[in-house]
């Protein structure tokens, strides 16, 4: 299909700073203003887009070639996109593949998400890395008229992420059970039948995918809102915790989720966490979190397992990390970025309590990084036997 484009841009990004990317506008129109980062994965601009960890954020893509492969149903990691608003190189194409049910430009439309096309990313790409992540606002008008001091204006009024809780933005309105395990060949998503343990997920912004990791592994998992307290977790007589990944800044979130997580560890159950989860448990322990220059996203992460010295390749999306220097005695540092040395993990020296910064559900190695729901797993049945015997 041959591509016609108007005469003058549709779509304007403004920086805090005044700096201004014009391009083509596609998907929703109108405005919005958010963090602007960049991800470098090369697949799974769909998941991107509605990871809930992406809430407060506008998402610039160094990989050229996005909407390709269109979207589908089966790719949502939660209902709806979260991510405020997409940058990309080149306007995408007619997708090609045969999973695809829809372009992507329709379906952000219809999500009322804002893209702009012609960016060159990899200047935008230089400045976040050398400035920091910026304040930015996105503009859509078709007829390409836009009041640039507004928008700049607009830019410098947002808030940031800093001190920002976003987890009850984006966390479920009530509880709810999960059962649906990973994708298959040839039967795709398939329903877990033979649960073994008793799981309490606490949604601070859960990607789908992580709990059918948590299903494949034998869980029959109970999802709580982020608000939940330690006497709701317990409620439900669970084997073991998982805490969830998630958006804003985790000091505001630790705010009710800490008192939380630090009643659970009382009851001395098992306890996974990921991303914000990860961030949650170092909190609840003592640990504190810094905000990053412009945090890690992308599927290509490089992170050493200190323990057995073995190198992961994982999926990241953060922009806050667990301060190492501040781990108090008995927490452990597990996992170290080999981009940054900033931490990916801990765990408690002699409890099965742990977590990582990274996502072993995205598969980016591709199965690096399952062990780390089997050995959730196997520290609910190591209990099980305990409380048997």
């Amino acid at each position: 299909m041959t591509q016609t484009h108007s005469p003058r841009p549709t779509a304007c990004l403004a920086l805090a700073d005044g700096t201004l990317f014009y391009g083509r506008g596609f998907g929703a129109t109108g405005e919005t203003q958010a963090e602007l980062c960049f991800n470098t994965a090369m697949t799974g601009y769909q998941e991107i887009m509605t990871d809930p960890s992406y809430a407060g954020q506008v998402v610039t893509f160094t990989f050229p070639h996005i909407g390709n492969v269109g979207v589908n149903p089966d790719d949502d990691e939660t209902a709806d996109p979260v991510a405020a608003g997409m940058v990309v190189k080149w306007d995408p194409t007619e997708p090609s593949n045969w999973r695809a049910a829809e372009h992507l430009t329709g379906w952000l439309e219809k999500r009322g998400r804002i893209a702009i096309g012609g960016v060159d990313t990899r200047r935008l790409t230089r400045a976040i890395r050398q400035q920091g992540a910026p304040h930015v606002a996105l503009a859509h008008n078709p007829d390409g008229v836009f009041d640039i001091e507004a928008l700049v204006a607009r830019a410098r009024a947002f808030s940031g992420l800093k001190g920002l809780d976003l987890a009850k933005d984006v966390t479920c309105a009530q509880s709810y059970r999960w059962d649906e395990m990973r994708w298959a060949w040839p039967d795709g998503y398939v329903r877990q039948s033979e649960a073994k343990f008793k799981v309490v997920a606490v949604d601070y912004g859960a990607k789908r995918n992580i709990l059918r990791c948590l299903a494949s592994v034998g869980c029959d998992v109970t999802v709580l809102p982020a608000t939940a307290t330690a006497d709701d977790v317990m409620a439900h007589s669970p084997d073991g915790v998982f805490l969830s990944n998630g958006p804003g800044d985790p000091a505001a979130t630790g705010a009710y989720a800490v008192p939380m997580i630090q009643g659970i560890l009382k009851h001395d159950l098992p306890v996974f966490g990921i991303c914000l989860g990860h961030q949650m448990l170092a909190l609840a322990l003592g640990a504190e979190t810094i905000k990053m220059n412009h945090g890690h996203h992308g599927a290509n992460h490089p992170v050493k397992d200190l323990e057995t010295g073995k190198v992961e390749i994982t999926s990241m999306n953060h922009g806050f990390a667990v301060d190492s220097q501040t781990l108090p005695q008995g927490v452990m540092e597990t996992h170290v970025s080999l981009f940054d040395g900033s931490n990916c993990g801990i765990r408690l020296a002699d409890r099965p309590v742990f977590s990582v910064q990274y996502h072993p559900e995205a598969s980016p190695g591709p199965q690096d990084s399952f062990y780390l729901f089997e050995r959730f797993a196997a520290h609910m049945a190591t209990r099980a036997d305990k409380v048997a015997g």
